[in-house]
């Protein structure tokens, strides 16, 4: 059961709620460390707005990716002050093989079975193209760029609203590191969105982020908890080694005769 403990109107020095919290060394240091979690959860969400967005035509990628990452704060907020709700998501609903299952799951499960999906039609749709020849890329209509991020902006909010309940008391922590997560995602979404569709083999190690966390995501969902360490080290590993070959390829390419 998720809590979250609210302060009393008036405090009993007589010091303004919002000012007290503001004076409090605890209080500044849950904004940070739960600020820097949720930019580290919220880079799965700008990866794959950027996939997504780079299959519409050029004018629209951009508007595309706002109106994610608007929605994304909107649903984050709006779960956050729906704590009760969030809270009856972990009931369970019914029995498989004497496993409790809750509507938490079922999110849970569908979104990292569509991340799969989509993920693995990407991979295919790079390596072999719409009629299996490698170069032409399908587009698609703005309504279904938008609705396949809606989709997965519920789930990555409900992983990231959770989070942030786990790790802070005072909604108002809550939703300005939320705030200033998606603000920093959508500085950060352009470049790398750029970054991504100009380098092939860093939309396929996407991809294959995408991938893993799918996998994560239903193992939540089945109750079989993947440490995000794990999957984050991993990532960053692959980046890392992913870098360094950029890094070689552009040296060679500079010491190539013009």
């Amino acid at each position: 059961m998720l809590r979250v403990r609210r302060r009393l109107a008036t405090p009993t020095n007589g010091t303004p709620p919002l000012l007290e919290l503001l004076a409090s060394p605890e209080a500044w240091a849950s904004l940070l460390t739960l600020t820097a979690l949720e930019i580290v959860l919220g880079i799965d969400n700008v990866i794959f707005l950027s996939i997504v967005a780079s299959r519409l035509p050029a004018h629209q990628q951009r508007q595309a990716r706002q109106i994610g990452l608007a929605l994304a704060l909107l649903m984050r907020i709006g779960l956050l002050l729906s704590i009760a709700w969030i809270a009856s998501l972990e009931e369970p609903v019914f029995e498989v093989f004497d496993h409790d299952v809750s509507w938490r799951d079922i999110i849970l499960i569908g979104g990292g079975l569509f991340l799969l999906t989509k993920g693995t039609r990407e991979i295919h749709d790079m390596m072999e193209g719409e009629h299996g020849d490698g170069q032409s890329r399908p587009t698609i209509g703005f309504a279904s760029a938008i609705t396949q991020i809606v989709m997965l902006d519920i789930v990555f909010s409900l992983d990231s609203v959770i989070t942030a309940v786990g790790m802070a008391e005072q909604i108002e922590i809550m939703v300005a590191a939320v705030v200033i997560a998606v603000i920093v995602m959508l500085v950060a979404s352009e470049p790398v969105s750029a970054f991504v569709n100009q380098h092939p083999t860093v939309k396929m190690l996407a991809l294959a982020f995408l991938l893993l966390v799918g996998v994560a995501l239903i193992a939540d969902g089945i109750h079989f908890h993947i440490p995000r360490g794990y999957i984050y080290f991993a990532i960053a590993f692959s980046a890392g080694v992913e870098a360094l070959n950029l890094i070689a390829a552009r040296r060679r390419t500079k010491g190539k005769p013009h």
